[in-house]
């Protein structure tokens, strides 16, 4: 700690149990990296013998004993994975990470059945078990490496200690973002100010990896030269709020650095792309949703009475407005008794105010709170979905009333369609500030891809299971 002590270092919050922790000497990337290839084996594991097991109660001809053999065919995977930056990946988006597992996976069975093809031995193996392993692994090995950074982002051994460099509302964002981000990987254990005492402190911890955040650009280029000397890993936070993260490219133009940002929902191809899963998902899951329609009717019907369905007005495509679809969850005369509560309880006109929600609203039924909590009450706005009012995923629909609160944010929300699921409901819904859903809103238009959309689509699941926020 000497060295420490030596130089002018702002500590974090949590500086000395990161000290007690030992957190510079045993965070060790390269334990983590190995700790995810055992687990997509794992999870590839699941993918072929689950596959093998479900077609041969299908075809009784198939002998599962004839594929064991073939095992050692799953470390291709894992040379692919390596191959896409994945091991350990800290540091990367889960929708990216997500596209590049994807990817990797897409290419090495294809690669796999044209071998077997050349070697003449294709007819020896299943063509249904291979398609079904393929879609299985597409899945399984996604949410196996959720699960696994799930248990032990929590273990002091894990991820990547990073330096964050900088003095600032930059450097601060860099750490307040890493912090409520665990699953990143990258743990912030320094600021410091100057990238030479930067240098001094960490080169002498063992930490390899710094982050220089908000530097003015003419001493960006010595601040790296300073860090290149003893980092291996030098990632540059330049003051570019306000515009897209996720998929930005890097150019090279004759020797300065561009950066590309696409826009992806202005682009004709993008918006096909996404009214096309829009609809495929309805159609998939029509016949699904189709007895929780019946049943929640039924229901509505037999203890509150009145109408089934809720209508109400929302802010939709270019401003255009709409009527949202949504099971009714409230009281007949639910403006007369929110009226009254709020007159017979001021404190709660500052929670309404604010929030356009109250936590123990008075007009909810008993049967409203369940589908609530279970967002089964938004399962109408399929229709809307239908008609090319909504998306499946997107921006939550506002009412006239909130596009004050928006902002200047207010015109990149026209840009898209609102949506059923959406980033800000999967991230604690009812719980967030609504600065913050703003916030991720904006963000998800900015950075929209189809990977971002299975991403929010996967976690929707779990926030409706666990309904987190929902109230």
């Amino acid at each position: 700690m000497s060295t420490l002590q030596q130089t002018p270092i702002r500590e974090l919050a949590s500086w000395s149990d990161a000290g007690r922790a030992g957190v510079y000497r045993l965070s060790h990337p390269s334990v983590s990296g190995a700790m995810f290839a055992v687990g997509d084996l794992a999870s590839l594991s699941v993918a072929a013998v689950s596959s093998v097991l479900i077609w041969s109660r299908a075809d009784a001809r198939l002998v599962p004993e004839n594929y064991l053999p073939l095992w050692p065919v799953l470390l291709t995977f894992v040379i692919a994975y390596a191959a896409s930056g994945l091991y350990p990946g800290f540091g990367r988006n889960a929708a990216d990470e997500l596209r590049k597992l994807s990817v990797a996976t897409s290419l090495v069975y294809p690669a796999l059945a044209v071998t077997a093809f050349l070697l003449k031995d294709a007819a020896s193996f299943s063509r249904a078990v291979f398609l079904l392993a393929w879609a299985q692994s597409l899945v399984i090995v996604p949410v196996g490496r959720a699960l696994l950074r799930h248990s032990l982002e929590g273990q002091p051994w894990w991820g990547d200690a990073v330096v964050v460099i900088g003095d600032g509302d930059a450097a601060s964002a860099v750490v307040r973002s890493l912090t409520e981000l665990p699953e990143l990987g990258l743990r912030p254990v320094l600021v410091v100010r100057d990238p030479r005492h930067a240098a001094a402190a960490c080169g002498a911890l063992g930490i390899r990896h710094a982050i220089l955040a908000g530097t003015p650009g003419g001493e960006l280029a010595k601040g790296y030269r300073e860090l290149s000397r003893v980092f291996r890993r030098v990632t540059i936070v330049p003051e570019l709020s306000g515009l897209s993260s996720l998929w930005v490219e890097a150019r090279d133009l004759g020797g300065v650095i561009g950066l590309e940002f696409r826009q992806r929902l202005l682009m004709p191809g993008a918006r096909a792309v996404k009214r096309a899963i829009d609809l495929w998902l309805i159609l998939a899951t029509a016949a699904l949703a189709l007895p929780f329609v019946v049943l929640i009717a039924a229901a509505i019907r037999l203890t509150s009475g009145g109408p089934v369905f809720y209508q109400q007005v929302r802010c939709g495509h270019n401003g255009a407005t709409f009527t949202a679809w949504k099971f009714r969850s409230m009281v007949r005369n639910a403006s007369e008794v929110l009226a009254r509560h709020l007159h017979a309880n001021p404190a709660l006109r500052e929670e309404w105010d604010r929030d356009h929600k109250l936590r123990r609203d008075p007009r909810v039924t008993a049967v409203g709170r369940f589908l609530r909590r279970t967002s089964l009450d938004e399962l109408p706005q399929i229709w809307n979905v239908l008609l090319g009012e909504m998306s499946v995923v997107g921006p939550r629909p506002i009412v006239a009333d909130e596009i004050p609160l928006y902002g200047d944010a207010y015109e990149l929300y026209m840009q898209v369609k609102p949506g059923i699921t959406g980033l800000w409901q999967v991230s604690g819904r009812n719980d967030l500030p609504y600065e913050k859903r703003v916030h991720l809103d904006t963000y998800y238009i900015r950075n929209w891809s189809p990977w971002l959309d299975l991403y929010i689509l996967a976690r929707t699941v779990a926030a409706v299971l666990f309904a987190r926020g929902a109230y």
